[in-house]
């Protein structure tokens, strides 16, 4: 018998955002192991560098709408790309992308369909006929069209097995979407600290709160700034640096706008560091006090775990995916979602106790060392390759044991 041909791999995305920031170390593990990987998601601005790498890009433009018209002439690129480029596998993420790859690919008679879900969108609560109908859509999707189901979130597993999306040989929990944990444990020198506070107008007595993701609602931006105002009458040194931005993708348009009014009307101006996107966000996290993800949904945050590996004590809302990387009162603190109140205190709570915060940003960087590093995620992930494209002779023997 000869050698088993590589598998040709198809990784799609809405974005390309998506891609660059959360898949490489996948990726580069595929190809390592001599498979030939391609990648589709909507055209942007890491489109080139990712082209550069030597990856073949396909540009599709996917809207992030739920409902949208645009939606079939994706539907039927999709087909048309899988069709004629005869993937073995097709890997698809996000829930948009997921949903309409995932369709495709069983009308294109793709032979395996994986789905990595980064959170169900599903009502958090209540049985309602939303829940209902996003939930049909999830089982339809998960029994026809969907080999394999990888989930983010342990409560998502859960869930995918209980509402019957796919049957527990067929679902893994992941641990996150990996982490190199190394990068973020860096200790910045003193000049190198001092520039980089004075480049964010941060004076060396400022306590520096930190966020990191898209400025929208649905992340507790609003919740966050009224907490501000509240840390700010008893610590008026308090700052809070806002990394991100708002898509151009993005559904929610005018969270910018009630950002800007609520600076404004609280009198943050002077409290609050707009910094948009940045690249260097271990050397970010080295200038912070603590950290705060007041989101209302989430898949399985990577911003927190960056927190944590960086010793950064945290501050999170109680839901799915924060719940399971922080543990309420040792690396950090759970607060009830919407509660302004209840953040202020937990922020308050942690700068006033310097020893507390300590011992939960070195208790929160070995949980997130020891369960959500790069290497776990990965190696869970890479088994289920191995095992399913092996089953079909696709997997090259002679790089199994790659590293």
């Amino acid at each position: 018998m000869g050698r088993p041909r590589p598998a040709k791999i198809l990784q799609l995305t809405a974005i390309d955002l998506t891609i660059w920031a959360f898949l490489p170390p996948l990726l580069e593990r595929l190809r390592s192991a001599g498979l030939q990987v391609q990648l589709a998601c909507s055209p942007g601005p890491h489109l080139e560098e990712l082209q550069a790498q030597g990856y073949r890009v396909h540009r599709i433009r996917i809207a992030r709408r739920l409902v949208s018209l645009e939606h079939l002439r994706a539907l039927w690129q999709l087909y048309r790309l899988m069709k004629r480029e005869r993937f073995d596998l097709v890997h698809v993420h996000t829930p948009v992308a997921g949903a309409l790859g995932r369709l495709a690919a069983r009308l294109a008679g793709v032979p395996l369909i994986f789905y990595t879900s980064h959170g169900f969108y599903l009502p958090q609560t209540g049985f309602g006929l939303p829940r209902r109908f996003f939930l049909a859509i999830e089982r339809f999707l998960g029994q026809r069209c969907t080999d394999f189901l990888f989930t983010v979130s342990g409560e998502d597993r859960e869930l995918a097995i209980r509402e019957k999306i796919a049957p527990p040989e067929r679902v893994l929990w992941t641990q996150g979407v990996g982490l190199d944990t190394a990068r973020y444990g860096q200790v910045l020198s003193e000049p190198q600290k001092t520039a980089l506070r004075r480049s964010l107008e941060l004076a060396p007595q400022d306590r520096v709160i930190g966020f990191i993701g898209r400025l929208v609602r649905e992340k507790g931006i609003e919740e966050l700034l009224l907490a501000l105002a509240q840390v700010c009458e008893r610590f008026p040194n308090a700052k809070l640096l806002l990394i991100g931005e708002t898509l151009p993708s993005e559904r929610d348009r005018g969270t910018g706008r009630r950002i800007a009014r609520l600076i404004r009307e609280n009198q943050l101006d002077s409290s609050v560091r707009l910094v948009g996107f940045r690249q260097d966000i271990p050397e970010l996290l080295a200038l912070m006090d603590l950290f705060v993800l007041p989101s209302h949904r989430e898949g399985m945050p990577r911003s927190l775990l960056e927190a944590m590996a960086a010793s950064l004590p945290v501050v999170a809302t109680d839901i799915r995916g924060c719940r399971e990387e922080v543990v309420d009162g040792r690396t950090g603190l759970l607060v009830s979602v919407g509660d302004v109140s209840d953040l202020a205190q937990a922020i308050m709570r942690l700068l006033s106790d310097g020893e507390l915060a300590r011992k939960m940003g070195q208790a929160g960087r070995e949980r997130a060392s020891e369960l959500f590093d790069d290497r776990v995620v990965l190696e869970r992930q890479i088994e289920v390759y191995r095992q399913l494209l092996g089953e079909r002779g696709l997997w090259p023997e002679n790089q199994c044991d790659s590293r």
